[in-house]
């Protein structure tokens, strides 16, 4: 009889429509996937919850599945009580929860430190099993940068990163593998150090598949209400892309009502969307991308390209189901559970690491480019050279 790899979740909390209830209730649960439900071939047997509230979910979840048990400490839920490490897989969801934030509006998840104890014990048993970190590895750079290190060092596949990825797209298109892409944008919406993560999340698997693949980031600017206008205004990201990715969106908001050209102009854009953001960069390649936040405008994730030879303009959307199913359903996180179950099973990410360490990057640069009055950031630190999977992990329709 071959037995099932055991699975252990270490959750900063677990209530409802938490990320943690999201990811680890598909474990136990099983969900949706090609057309019946799908139980996972492995099972959950150990959870630690970092703060545990008056809504929190994981007594209930235990009672009803009583393979998992909940565990006081970190090491304890790795190696179920004993003296090495037992566990075949480590859930890392280091998202929701009381922590503090820092001047730059950086909420302090403490990803890193419960990484640490997670690498803590491994280091101790001599061995090793692979690691899956929901969203960016940490809001403090020389921590991703020791994350993605000790991954390399201890030898375990180690996958991270955003739901935007793998979730569908409309229409359901991909990169071209190889493709020469002039310059590339995302309209999204969201807040700075939360929701920035899913749009270069987004940009970033798709850029990545260019001819070269992916060679680092040289240095990026943030911009924020006038002078995001003024660079809007002065061509500093193509207004064609912005509007491009702006007609993949099933929530833009119109500026007259009972017109076919709902496009908003500039001085309806500054009406609607109060507080703009775009972190602007440059890869080593010489590519230009920009993120672009536009609250009041979208709630969604749109992206545009201009491919060269032929030239042309590639542009989809990110699906995330609406509201209110986006927060209760939250379907968008079944691919990405369905692609940490492979890597369980198969001890192999399916798809890098090294693009999360590179957005991770990002997210940090454009924090610091804010708080450093929108000053560009050199970004000698995302010289990160990678190549793309031959096949994307996005769900197909």
């Amino acid at each position: 009889m071959v037995e099932r790899p055991q699975i252990a979740a270490i959750v900063t909390i677990y209530h409802k429509y938490s990320h943690a209830q999201h990811i680890v209730d598909r474990f136990l649960e099983g969900y949706g996937w090609e057309s019946r439900h799908h139980y996972p071939e492995m099972d959950l047997v150990s959870l630690y919850v970092d703060q545990v509230g008056d809504n929190d979910l994981s007594e209930e979840r235990a009672k009803r599945f009583p393979l998992m048990k909940i565990y006081p400490t970190v090491a304890e839920a790795l190696t179920l009580g004993r003296d090495s490490l037992t566990v075949d897989g480590v859930l890392l969801i280091g998202e929701h929860g009381d922590y503090p934030t820092n001047q730059k509006g950086q909420r302090q998840y403490p990803r890193y430190e419960l990484f640490k104890q997670i690498t803590d014990v491994y280091q101790s048993s001599g061995k090793s099993a692979p690691v899956f970190n929901d969203k960016h590895l940490s809001w403090k750079w020389e921590w991703c940068r020791e994350m993605y290190d000790l991954s390399r060092e201890l030898d375990f596949a180690f996958m991270a990163g955003s739901s935007l990825p793998v979730t569908w797209r409309t229409p359901s298109l991909d990169m071209p593998l190889g493709a020469e892409i002039a310059e590339a944008v995302c309209v999204a919406y969201g807040g700075v150090d939360g929701y920035d993560i899913h749009a270069l999340e987004t940009i970033q698997c798709m850029v990545e598949r260019r001819s070269g693949g992916e060679s680092g980031v040289k240095w990026l600017q943030a911009y924020r209400g006038d002078k995001f206008w003024d660079a809007h205004r002065q061509g500093v990201w193509s207004v064609e892309l912005f509007e491009s990715a702006l007609s993949r969106s099933h929530t833009i908001k119109p500026a007259r009502a009972g017109f076919n050209h709902v496009f908003p102009t500039l001085s309806e854009l500054k009406d609607i969307v109060k507080d703009p953001i775009a972190y602007h960069y440059q890869h080593v390649d010489g590519l230009k991308c920009s993120m672009i936040m536009m609250n009041g405008l979208v709630d969604d994730f749109n992206f545009a390209a201009r491919l060269e030879n032929p030239s042309r303009i590639l542009s989809t959307q990110m699906y995330l189901p609406m509201p209110p199913a986006r927060t209760t359903l939250a379907n968008f996180f079944t691919p990405q559970v369905n692609n940490v179950e492979k890597m369980f099973l198969s001890g192999k990410p399916t798809y890098p690491v090294e693009r999360t360490l590179l957005t991770s990057g990002l997210v940090i640069a454009g924090v610091e480019s804010l708080d450093q009055d929108q000053s560009r950031q050199e970004t000698p630190n995302l010289s990160i050279s990678y190549q793309p999977t031959f096949e994307s992990t996005y769900w197909r329709t």
